[in-house]
């Protein structure tokens, strides 16, 4: 089975308990001294994230790559009057579920979810888009490269890509034998491709021609939220539906504890990049 087969059923069978226990929103939280609510803390990285990216909100056409149910497609299509957004994942299940929210709230217009690879995007047919919004699915494409360059042509001239994914710390000194156990039992269980840094993700995107090219690590923001997704999965009410997920969900329950440890460890890291394609 292909690695993108593999990520697909992956989502088809874990997202159903997800939305159960947590809601739309497919991600991690920001979390500050202050947090108590756990799905407040996901709409605030949302914000965070656009505050971050300096995004003036003159996005009349989103591009949401690795949309998840597309939470944050109706989060900027509601933030943003006038904007339309198309989001693209690789579940099935999920892309359903997403067009089944949209007709809820009344965004069938608006926002279109398709079950597909992201870098099978046609950036001539498809855009061009004046946001990319990549929120915790680049860890799932190997091609970091490649997949820059993809956003950079599917966007228009000033256009913006802000994105989230789960990297590795950065080298040196050599990742030490525990951390790199770690890591691989991370990418074995979660289906990706080996991570990289986000020093590398920005090496990526200067090769690539991108300018205003800035990078962080929310590591410690976003922490808080593994351990309350592990007492979530520890609740007796949420195991009939992990069991009836499959193996491949209760393996991917188990990886919590790995994310757990690598973040305690160090050696997986929260980054961000954003940057913007020039003017001309």
């Amino acid at each position: 089975m292909s690695l993108n087969a593999r990520i697909a059923q992956f989502y088809d069978r874990s997202s159903p308990i997800w939305l159960d226990t947590w809601g739309e929103q497919m991600h991690h939280g920001y979390y500050t001294s202050e947090t108590k609510d756990h799905q407040k803390a996901q709409l605030d990285m949302i914000e965070r994230l656009l505050d971050w990216g300096n995004f003036k909100g003159e996005a009349p056409r989103i591009l949401d790559a690795g949309c998840g149910v597309g939470g944050s497609s109706r989060y900027l299509v509601k933030k943003y009057p006038g904007s339309s957004a198309l989001g693209l994942t690789l579940s099935p299940v999920q892309a359903k579920r997403g067009r089944d929210f949209n007709h809820q709230v009344g965004l069938d217009g608006q926002i279109e979810i398709r079950a597909q690879d992201v870098l099978s995007l046609d950036p001539i047919k498809d855009g061009p888009f004046d946001l990319i919004w990549s929120l915790e699915s680049a860890e799932h494409m190997a091609d970091k490269k490649g997949l820059l360059k993809l956003f950079f042509d599917a966007l228009s001239p000033g256009g913006q890509l802000i994105m989230a994914t789960w990297c590795t710390r950065s080298e040196p000194p050599a990742l030490r034998a525990r951390e790199r156990q770690t890591l691989s039992r991370i990418e074995q269980l979660y289906h990706l491709p080996p991570m990289v840094s986000v020093d590398t993700l920005r090496q990526a995107a200067q090769q690539t021609g991108w300018e205003h090219i800035d990078t962080a690590d929310w590591s410690n923001a976003v922490e808080p939220f593994w351990k309350a997704v592990i007492k979530t999965g520890l609740n007796p009410a949420n195991w009939p539906g992990l069991i009836k997920a499959g193996s491949g969900t209760i393996k991917g329950a188990w990886a919590m504890r790995y994310m757990r440890r690598g973040f305690k460890l160090k050696c997986i890291r929260y980054g961000l990049l954003r940057a913007q394609k020039p003017l001309t």
